[in-house]
This record gives structure tokens, C-alpha cells and sequence, in this order.
């Protein structure tokens, strides 16, 4: 079973790994879908309303349940959020902060898109 150490934040200059992860038409507008890498859950958003892409871990570290890609996104003074369905936390997609508790924050990592691909960077070969 995976639990929240399992994942950890990769920041852009320590990708050593772009993962091809689907074309840009598997994820929808304003929402967002799962890939799996490595046996981890990563939740892919497509934040069209800022012509953003994220990406973070799908485990929400409240309950452990696997469901942030199917969470609600906005922002919150700028910030780009994601709300778990089931509990309401919300955690920042850039940083992973638990804007409105005091969970433990979520992993997240670079996005890229190339060539009509989303691909997600990660700092292991």
C-alpha cells in the first residue's frame, strides 16, 4: 500500500526524468485525471482557466484515500488549489501546502508539455 512517504516534491532543476504520460486530450479541461508511475498514483491537472499545467500526488494525506485528481480546482489569492471531494482540504499545486489545516503537505512535481504529450518530471532514472 503507498502512503504519503512514498512520494517527495521534485522542484524543475532536479529533474533527471521526463515520464511521457498521455497526449494532452486524455485530461480534461479544468480537471484532472490519473497516471500511474512507478506504482505511484499521480494526480495531472489541466487548469485551462490559467493555461497551467500541475502535477502532484493522488493521495490525499487526510484519510490516505487515492482521489485528488478527482478534486475541485481554483485559486485562492492567486494560488492555484486543489480541494480533496472528500474532505475539503485544499492544497496549494504549486507548493503542496495545506492551505486550510494543518495536514502535512502533498508532493507535487514539473509539468511539460511537448508535442501534444504531458509528461511529468521526476528526479529518479
Amino acid at each position: 500500500m503507498t502512503n504519503t512517504l512514498d512520494y517527495k516534491t521534485v522542484s524543475s532543476e532536479n529533474v533527471t526524468n521526463w515520464f511521457k504520460a498521455a497526449p494532452v486530450t486524455a485530461f480534461p479541461a479544468n480537471g484532472g485525471a490519473c497516471v500511474l508511475y512507478r506504482g505511484k498514483q499521480i494526480a495531472v491537472f489541466n487548469f485551462t482557466r490559467r493555461d497551467e499545467w500541475y502535477a502532484c500526488q493522488n493521495l490525499c494525506p487526510h484519510k490516505q484515500q487515492m482521489i485528488l485528481s478527482r478534486g475541485m480546482i481554483g485559486s485562492e489569492q492567486d494560488e492555484p488549489k486543489v480541494a480533496c471531494p472528500f474532505h475539503k482540504r485544499a492544497f496549494s499545486l504549486q507548493s503542496g501546502k495545506c492551505l486550510n489545516a494543518d495536514e502535512c503537505a502533498i508532493a507535487t512535481y514539473p509539468v511539460k508539455i511537448e508535442e501534444g504529450y504531458v509528461y511529468i518530471g521526476f528526479d529518479e532514472a
